[in-house]
């Protein structure tokens, strides 16, 4: 406490000392009410100093000071002497009489008409007003004829350390990358001091850390905060709550603080490479498995977070590298393996593939800490699912003469069950597909027979669908598409394509041409139709008329 005392006269008496070599011996002036604040001695010497420093004398018949001082937040039970107006034209009879206007007269600040003591009446808050301007005149108390002109002068109020320092943005919120090297910037925060940053040491703030070392550490005079400690690992913690102190009179003590919180949070950087939950995963899938549907999710897990965690996946080795096929997912960030070729239980029934995870976002700054990826054993055990039967053929063509006999064969069709159990087949036609019944198959062999005339005239082509179901498990069917193609034989006569009747004129010529005429026939045989053309046998012999191929 005596420092602080000491302090406090150092900032009053500094000022006090330069003005008063500055003016002497013209003017003395008082800054504030000594009594509170002068260390002991003879009260005739303190009453004395008051009186002198009090005094403000007239030289050359002008007044000769602009300004007074007098102490903010001074409360006592008189008001307290800011000053004394004092002319040479006063011989002390009373003669003369002081004015005072301006800011503050007659309310803050009240002159003593006869003396030219003036005295504040209330306690001043500097932070709310620092000075006062006013006017002092001496006029006649008889005339109030004014003596001299007025002369203008300012009471300024002195600072103390009334004001601790406050943070008005805080709490503040920052965030600094993990591992980043000592003295990287982190954020800066300010405190304000409502007290005279001019006078004295009330405004001169020094910063320090209360809670957050050793990892962090600010600058006292700029309040930057930096990071402190090397290597801060977000993925051990992640945010840290540090409390900074800004303390006035230049961070001496009694000096006044006021503090504020700064949460700091380490943001992600990609330190982490990605690691399988597990170095071997085993999946099983049913053999008739669909194109594309999953079988099975792996997952390698990375502690970095966003961005740095994401990974890729694929298959870097195994027998099945062109069966699977590996992609990643968006939201969980698992790789799902699917299937790509179909399955065959009974032609392999097991694979094995590498699969690897890799970062896809690699910060250069970390590699030297190993690669950014990880590897993991796939088994895939495929497993026998109840096939339907398989034909020989994915379609039958068959041919047949249009004039076959019933009953005769025109074709077979062959099919067995994939599966090791290789169940018995039995065929048939779907009869919706040979609605009048024209061929039958042999259940047992898949022999497809006659069962009524053909005629190729009426019908080229016959479609029908082939069933063949396993007699162990009847809903395994198969189904295959059979075209019957009807073949031509001559069965059919020629025709003339149109009754002709033919007119001749009695003149006609030896030689001249009649009538052209054309038949055709409904058979179609491979090099074409050929006819040929005569007269009706009892037409042979008539000298009259003859007909040839028209060439």
């Amino acid at each position: 406490m005596p420092e602080r005392l000491t302090e406090m006269l150092m900032d009053t008496w500094t000022p006090l000392i330069i003005l008063w070599i500055t003016v002497l011996p013209s003017i003395y002036m008082a800054p504030m009410n000594q009594s509170q604040v002068l260390p002991s001695g003879s009260s005739t010497g303190l009453k004395r100093l008051n009186e002198e420093q009090r005094v403000l004398h007239r030289s050359k018949r002008g007044w000769v000071w602009n300004q007074m001082f007098v102490l903010e937040e001074f409360s006592g039970p008189e008001p307290i002497l800011v000053g004394r107006l004092h002319t040479d034209l006063d011989p002390g009879s009373s003669k003369i009489k002081y004015i005072l206007s301006g800011d503050g007269a007659g309310t803050i600040f009240v002159i003593n008409d006869k003396t030219g003591d003036i005295h504040a009446m209330k306690r001043l808050d500097r932070e709310e007003k620092a000075e006062y301007t006013l006017t002092a005149q001496a006029v006649d108390r008889d005339t109030n004829q004014p003596l001299e002109p007025p002369s203008e002068f300012i009471i300024k109020v002195q600072d103390i350390n009334d004001n601790a320092p406050e943070f008005v943005e805080g709490p503040y919120h920052a965030t600094v990358p993990e591992m980043s090297v000592v003295g990287t910037f982190v954020t800066k925060v300010t405190a304000t001091d409502a007290d005279d940053p001019v006078y004295g040491n009330s405004a001169k703030l020094v910063y320090s850390i209360l809670e957050g070392q050793p990892y962090f550490s600010i600058e006292p005079h700029t309040a930057i905060i930096k990071t402190a400690l090397p290597n801060m690992d977000r993925e051990a913690k992640e945010e840290y709550f540090v409390v900074i102190q800004a303390k006035d009179m230049g961070g001496h003590m009694g000096g006044l603080s006021g503090t504020t919180t700064v949460t700091i949070t380490l943001s992600d950087v990609n330190d982490n490479p990605p690691k399988f939950a597990q170095s071997l995963y085993h999946f099983s899938v049913m053999e008739d498995v669909a194109l594309g549907e999953p079988i099975g999710r792996v997952k390698a897990n990375d502690l970095d977070i966003g961005e740095n965690a994401k990974s890729s996946y694929d298959i870097i080795e195994g027998d099945g590298m062109d069966v699977f096929e590996i992609t990643t997912d968006a939201q969980t960030q698992d790789g799902i393996i699917r299937v790509r070729k179909p399955l065959d239980f009974e032609t392999k029934k097991s694979y094995t593939l590498k699969v690897e995870a890799a970062n896809i976002h690699i910060d250069p700054r970390f590699l030297s800490g190993g690669p950014f990826k990880d590897t993991a054993t796939v088994k895939i055990v495929v497993e026998d699912a109840d096939e339907p039967p398989v034909f020989s053929s994915p379609t039958y063509l068959l041919e047949v003469h249009e004039n076959a006999a019933l009953n005769s064969v025109l074709g077979q069709v062959t099919a067995h069950d994939p599966d090791v159990s290789s169940s018995p087949i039995r065929f048939s036609i779907d009869r919706h597909t040979d609605l009048e019944r024209q061929f039958n198959i042999n259940a047992e062999d898949g022999k497809i027979t006659l069962a009524t005339p053909l005629d190729r005239e009426t019908s080229t082509w016959h479609n029908i669908t082939i069933v063949a179901t396993e007699t162990r498990n009847h809903s395994q069917v198969s189904r295959v598409p059979v075209a019957i193609k009807v073949l031509d034989v001559n069965d059919n006569a020629p025709e003339f394509a149109s009754e002709h009747e033919a007119f001749l004129c009695e003149n006609g010529k030896p030689g001249q041409v009649i009538q052209i005429v054309s038949a055709v026939d409904k058979d179609d045989p491979k090099n074409g139709h050929y006819f040929l053309y005569s007269l009706l046998p009892e037409m042979v012999n008539n000298p009259n008329f003859t007909i040839k191929k028209n060439e």
